[in-house]
């Protein structure tokens, strides 16, 4: 009987040590947890546990997204309603916008917390004071800041992430940060999609262009293995977004945004000119034309090339020679469906092709033919931009130089179902989906 006892207390003695050692291994990895730096995903920061909302308690979750374009700065509060398996539907967004953009206080970083403040209070007034701890606070600059020296655009995000850090909200790590393009160009494609509904059904997924200020995204969801064989390998992106995985071709290209490529048309430089002339003269503006346009807080004296090729057709030549050999055709994208977003929408608007706010459609020949006439001076009239023939002309180069014919349609809108069309929402369900699932 005494062998028995003996192996009874050896199996108990073995049974205490290995759950002691597996008490002490887990306060280890607490500790750890505490000390390890921000820990990067697929597509942005993980922050540490201890900073994590449990969405699992709450049925209502906010999230504040700061938008730090080139010509301005909006603020998205978004009201999620978290669902089963934690997948979350969008309640309700707070929007506001400030200008300039965060780049214009390259030189004066400390005079951009005034506007970022302003912002602040519409977070506070917005969420509930008992959800403010728990609600996380992120700001993405986009190509205004990649466009800057790398300093300067270090001290601009340095000074917001201390303003960032004394409000109530939720922030730390990696709140505050310039967004790669690439991924500018997915978090629009998503927030498009999960308000089509191809976030959720991949064939009938739509394409994306968004013309920003400073840059030109082009994503969509290729159904053709070729495409994603042939293309660039960092052109095809995979991610999981909500349990499903997604495949997309995606590129950003920085300085081919409409403002960026605007001034290098009118034969600027985008930089702020060092003792040198402000003076642009340009054969994209008319002959007589003679005024001023600031960008990037450089205030640029603008002409009109006098009277020689026809305006359109000199135009043209000027736009076709910026883009050369600038973009990448991909034939797949000449058939499918694409929302064309940004200025792609506000330039038909301002051809009057389109209300404020309503939803419509556009050929690639509609830039053209505007482009034409408003070029020859047809439609020109004291409110009409005077850079508006600039803009058309290159738009409809921009598409054609993608392999876009004439006769391509592309839908347009600037808000569904109440939601603005932009990065942020796609970019605050990622936000949300790497904190549920870590």
């Amino acid at each position: 009987m005494k062998v028995p006892k003996l192996a009874g207390v050896f199996i108990f003695v073995g049974f205490l040590l290995t759950y002691l050692t597996f008490v002490k291994r887990q306060r280890d990895a607490a500790k750890l947890d505490g000390q390890r730096p921000p820990q990067h995903g697929v597509l942005g920061w993980t922050p540490p546990r201890h900073q994590r909302p449990t969405f699992a308690a709450a049925t209502n979750q906010y999230c504040i997204m700061f938008d730090a374009g080139s010509t301005g700065t909006r603020i998205h509060v978004f009201q999620f309603r978290m669902e089963d398996r934690g997948v979350p539907s969008l309640h309700q967004e707070t929007f506001r916008s400030i200008q300039p953009g965060l780049s214009a206080y390259a030189d004066h970083p400390r005079e951009c917390s005034a506007g970022i403040s302003e912002l602040l209070k519409v977070a506070q007034s917005t969420v509930p004071a008992s959800l403010w701890s728990s609600t996380p606070v992120l700001l993405r600059a986009t190509a205004g800041l990649r466009l800057l020296p790398e300093q300067k655009a270090q001290d601009l995000l340095d000074t917001v992430k201390l303003l960032l850090m004394k409000s109530p909200f939720l922030s730390g790590g990696d709140s505050v940060s310039i967004l790669d393009g690439v991924d500018e160009g997915i978090f629009a494609w998503i927030t498009l999609n999960f308000i089509t509904g191809g976030l959720h059904h991949a064939d009938s997924a739509v394409g994306m262009l968004d013309l920003g200020g400073g840059s030109f995204q082009i994503t969509f969801s290729p159904q053709d293995e070729k495409t994603i064989q042939m293309s660039p390998i960092d052109y095809i992106r995979s991610f999981r977004m909500f349990n499903n995985t997604h495949t997309v071709y995606t590129h950003s290209y920085l300085g081919l945004g409409l403002m960026s490529a605007r001034l290098a048309i009118l034969g600027g430089v985008d930089a702020s000119p060092l003792g040198g002339s402000t003076e642009l003269v340009s054969p994209c503006l008319a002959p007589e034309y003679s005024g001023s346009w600031e960008y990037a807080e450089v205030v640029y004296t603008v002409r009109g090339q006098k009277a020689g090729e026809p305006l359109y057709e000199a135009c043209v030549t000027r736009v076709e020679k910026f883009l050369y050999k600038k973009l990448l055709k991909v034939s797949e994208a000449a058939d499918a469906d694409f929302f064309s977003l940004s200025y792609f929408y506000d330039r038909v608007v301002d051809l009057a092709l389109l209300g404020e706010g309503d939803e419509g459609t556009v050929h690639v020949s509609d830039y053209v033919n505007a482009a034409k006439r408003v070029c020859s001076g047809l439609s020109v009239s004291p409110q009409q931009s005077p850079f508006l023939c600039l803009d058309l002309v290159y738009i409809s180069v921009l598409l054609q130089e993608l392999g876009f014919s004439t006769d391509k349609q592309f839908k347009l809108a600037k808000t569904m179902n109440h939601v603005g069309l932009s990065w942020s929402l796609g970019a605050a369900f990622h936000h949300l989906n790497t904190l549920n699932t870590h």
